[in-house]
């Protein structure tokens, strides 16, 4: 009976518009840093931050008006507790596992086990409040139980929630954790010569009426500052052996000394240029609407001049970094990221619908223009793509792939000035891991109603699977095309498959397609 009620309430949830939207509009708020809104709410929340500090400073000696105490002991406290509480709700979709265990366990005919679902959520929800970030907010929350005096201290907490909100303090922290390994050994020999250093100091000064250094936490302080270079004078040896080890323990600290500016410089230096790439990821996310080549080459080169000439942004995708590094120093905007890879635009961040006025696919070779192709359009139903054709063999593959316009290199030109002039050129293509020049080939198989009955049957049998690569599945009837498709597609008679390997392969998947049915 509960089960059936959780089950209810998951799928009424997942299925309610309003509470998407309202959890996507929070997750956005707090989390996804491409979200306009997000940098006033973290202005915000760093105001707050600045002023509960400053109260707390300011109450030390002087005495601060009910209003300001009521501000940050109640109204500040009580709006980092619902920041607490809306990023432990968003940080997971409760009601997906809910009905992923209850479709699991539908598929295997059992009863739905609404204590594992509940385990599930538990050790997620866990994951957040004992992550850092979140301990940190937690402890911020605590001033709101202004009772207890000794809480108030956990406003300097406060500061470090700065963390969350400032891009550049995360940066610099992401950078220094690269080094945790370096900075764990230099940490580890620190305490080593610390601990030696104080029990030898403490050993030839304690025993002394004239040294300042009487009790071992003295020694340990003395040990501290000197180590790291300070030097207060406040503690000093005075007898020979003291002075030994305080001379040993100066040379000590400038090498620790060095050797943590070493890591740290080493650390901005291999992080430089993934720095500048990520300044250039964020300039392409501020265009409003840019062309994009996918590969560069003289031909990508003189088609981006012209763009620019005529005053349009253009984006270029390399996965060459000589490529990239000589576009950049073309003076264009390039991006070392595989342009055949969904991940590559998922980092980037470009939105199709809005930003990109066209793809243009000028890679060197006509399957990796397709696979190409196959990834924007799975990202884009929509987006214009044009491709450039090598061979001419090759011409029926990128159309029935769904290029509306493939040109030769010669005519390509000419179709840019179309383009800027303002004539509605689409674009669309596909992309290729392999080069026909390996031997490996792109063909189209058109199936009889045998053919389709056994297609998927028979890319499972060893000789193919991992060896051939069923591209897509283009439906006469319907005139579309469905990439990398799953065995739930109806195949049917007259449907061309699309298929990549070498030719003897290929061949015999035909072969083996008009086989009797196999026991």
């Amino acid at each position: 009976m509960i089960g059936r009620w959780v089950v209810g309430i998951a799928f009424f949830l997942h299925d309610s518009s309003r509470y998407r939207r309202l959890k996507k509009f929070f997750h956005n708020l707090l989390e996804n840093p491409t979200y306009p809104y997000k940098k006033f709410f973290d202005y915000a929340m760093m105001v707050l931050i600045v002023i509960s500090v400053y109260i707390l400073v300011y109450h030390v000696k002087y005495e601060v008006k009910p209003d300001w105490l009521f501000f940050n002991n109640y109204v500040i406290s009580v709006i980092f507790l619902l920041e607490y509480l809306l990023r432990f709700w968003v940080y997971s979709d409760n009601t997906k596992v809910i009905i992923e265990q209850y479709e699991h366990d539908l598929f295997l005919q059992r009863p739905f086990n609404v204590l594992a679902a509940l385990r599930q959520i538990i050790v997620i929800k866990l994951k957040f409040v004992f992550s850092l970030s979140a301990i940190i907010d937690l402890l911020a929350i605590m001033p709101f139980f202004h009772e207890i005096r000794l809480l108030r201290i956990f406003i300097l907490f406060r500061v470090f929630k700065l963390f969350r909100y400032a891009k550049s303090l995360q940066q610099f922290i992401s950078i220094l954790a690269s080094k945790k390994f370096e900075f764990l050994t230099l940490a580890i020999f620190a305490s080593v010569i610390i601990t030696v250093s104080s029990v030898l100091i403490y050993v030839m000064e304690a025993n002394n009426p004239e040294s300042p250094i009487d009790t071992l936490f003295e020694a340990v302080y003395w040990s501290v500052v000197t180590i790291f270079s300070v030097g207060y004078g406040d503690f000093v040896p005075v007898t020979s052996e003291g002075r030994t080890v305080a001379m040993v323990i100066i040379v000590v600290g400038i090498a620790v000394i060095s050797f943590a500016t070493s890591i740290a410089v080493s650390a901005f230096t291999e992080k430089l240029d993934e720095i500048k790439e990520d300044k250039l990821i964020d300039d392409v996310s501020k265009f409003d609407q840019f062309y994009l080549i996918c590969g560069y080459g003289p031909l990508a080169a003189q088609v981006a001049r012209r763009f620019l000439k005529d005053g349009k942004q253009v984006i270029i995708i390399e996965s060459d970094h000589h490529k990239v590094a000589e576009a950049q120093k073309e003076g264009f905007l390039a991006l070392a990221y595989n342009p055949a890879s969904l991940y590559s635009y998922n980092t980037i961040r470009i939105n199709f619908e809005t930003q990109v006025i066209a793809a243009i696919l000028l890679e060197e070779s006509d399957v990796l223009n397709v696979y190409t192709a196959l990834t924007i359009r799975e990202i884009s139903k929509n987006v214009r793509m044009l491709s450039i054709l090598l061979h001419h063999e090759n011409r029926k593959k990128l159309l029935l792939a769904g290029i509306n316009e493939v040109v030769y290199t010669q005519e390509l030109v000419g179709l840019m000035s179309k383009e800027v002039s303002g004539r509605p050129v689409a674009f669309e293509v596909i992309h290729a891991l392999r080069s026909e020049n390996n031997g490996v080939f792109i063909e189209e198989i058109v199936l009889d109603a045998l053919m389709a009955k056994q297609f998927f049957e028979t890319t499972k049998l060893s000789m193919f699977h991992k060896r051939l690569i069923v591209l897509g599945v283009y439906k006469q009837l319907s005139q579309s095309f469905f990439f990398n498709p799953s065995n739930t597609l109806v195949v049917e008679e007259g449907d061309v498959a699309i298929v990549v390997g070498t030719r003897s392969l290929i061949d015999e998947f035909r072969i083996q397609m008009r086989r009797k049915k196999r026991v």
